[in-house]
């Protein structure tokens, strides 16, 4: 799944697997083919709130 804000064109972007129970799959969009980092559901859980918090300093 990749985020609406993602372009096609390169970035830094990251997609992001459906499906798996309990799990997260994350790669680099721009290497489909290439590693997934696999989270538990509850730790992407606390990365998503903790990002929408402003906890992370972009």
């Amino acid at each position: 799944m990749k985020s609406s804000y993602s372009a096609d064109h390169g970035g830094e972007c990251i997609e992001v697997a459906p499906g798996f129970p309990g799990l997260v799959p994350v790669r680099d969009s721009k290497d489909p083919d290439g590693p997934a980092l696999l989270f538990p559901a509850s730790a992407w859980d606390s990365f998503l709130a903790a990002v929408r918090a402003g906890d992370f300093p972009v």
